[in-house]
């Protein structure tokens, strides 16, 4: 699902409507992406030995379901235009706090839950309040603030895990729906309908969408484009939050380490999934489906490589390049799209 600030138009009577919208579909980069995940698939099915048992592919979707939540924390701050270089941080200090009402405080679980999520999306404010009223760009600000959150928490944890959970997280991480599928990739397909029909259906989304595109048109318009993008921000802290829970549902405890040092292990999911996806970094542009699809692929390339017995420096190597190729590509669409415009 592909949300612009404008529809595309039709493409009058000589063209069915339905022709039109799958010439459409197959210029679009989520389907470039299903060809891609079909195409890798495959391969790795044919000389990845143990791609296709149950284990495996119970294993990627539940590593799939936390990589898709960290690209859509990303996501709906490219939205803006911006970027969120703290989500990894953010999630795990809002999942040591949320340990801390546990194991420390003695709130029950969901208790602890709502607390981890409220703490994601309190750094989130932080991030838009200083980004708004600074006018310093979001990269600078949310590089700083990834430091500043990390070490934070480790100092006020001394760097301690939060073992001592509930039974029933490590539970739920484990837990197979016949034989092969992982909840926590339930968890994020709901989070991806959810952001679909935000951006595709509500005021608020589209608000997101017009600040995003044009924040000088959006002021005219009686939009209040630092509210928005502050809002942003802190649906991303909840989402980054969210994401540390469904990761410590798969370890069964609240780690200081489990996003990396400094959280640095999320910044290439977290910017491949938007990116392949079709998300504009200029803003204005979202896509759901690409995102999750963009996901998808960045994981189903992580583990078949290491089932290939692919070296781990190999692996983020690649990943690298296939940013940086998004990257291009997505200079090169926005320069096509312009000159048909002017056209």
């Amino acid at each position: 699902m592909t949300t612009d600030v404008a529809e595309t138009p039709s493409e009058g009577a000589a063209n069915p409507p339905q022709l039109a919208g799958w010439r459409r579909f197959l210029l679009t980069n989520e389907f470039g992406l299903i060809v891609l995940i079909v195409v890798f698939a495959t391969v790795f099915t044919i000389f990845a030995p143990g791609f296709t048992s149950r284990f495996s592919l119970y294993a990627l979707g539940r590593t799939m379901g936390i990589d898709i939540v960290i690209g859509f924390s990303m996501m709906v701050v490219i939205v803006t235009g911006g970027l969120n270089l703290s989500v990894g941080a953010i999630g795990v200090c809002s999942v040591m706090f949320g340990g801390w009402l546990i194991q420390s405080v003695g709130l029950p679980l969901p208790l602890a839950m709502a607390g981890a999520l409220a703490m994601g999306a309190a750094l989130g404010w932080v991030n838009g309040v200083i980004i708004t009223r600074s006018g310093i760009h979001s990269f600078i600000i949310t590089l700083a603030t990834m430091s500043i959150f990390f070490g934070v928490m480790i100092f006020l944890t001394r760097a301690e895990a939060f073992r001592e959970l509930p039974s029933v997280v490590a539970d739920f991480g484990r837990m197979r729906i016949g034989g092969y599928l992982s909840p926590l990739l339930i968890v994020a397909v709901v989070v991806a309908l959810a952001l679909g029909y935000l951006y595709r259906f509500t005021a608020l989304g589209r608000r997101m969408l017009a600040a995003g595109a044009s924040p000088e048109a959006a002021e005219l318009s009686g939009i209040r484009v630092n509210a928005t993008f502050t809002l942003c921000h802190v649906l991303s802290g909840a989402l980054a939050a969210l994401a540390g829970m469904m990761l410590t549902a798969r370890t069964g405890a609240a780690i200081p380490s489990m996003a990396g040092q400094l959280g640095q292990d999320w910044l290439l999911p977290a910017f491949l999934a938007p990116v392949l996806g079709g998300t504009l970094l200029t803003g204005g542009r979202v896509s759901v489906l690409g995102t999750f699809l963009g996901a998808v692929l960045v994981t189903l390339l992580s583990s078949g490589l290491l089932l290939l017995q692919v070296g781990e420096f190999w692996v983020r190597a690649v990943l690298g390049v296939l940013l940086l190729v998004a990257v291009v590509a997505d200079s090169l669409r926005r320069a096509w799209l312009q000159k048909m415009r002017m056209a």
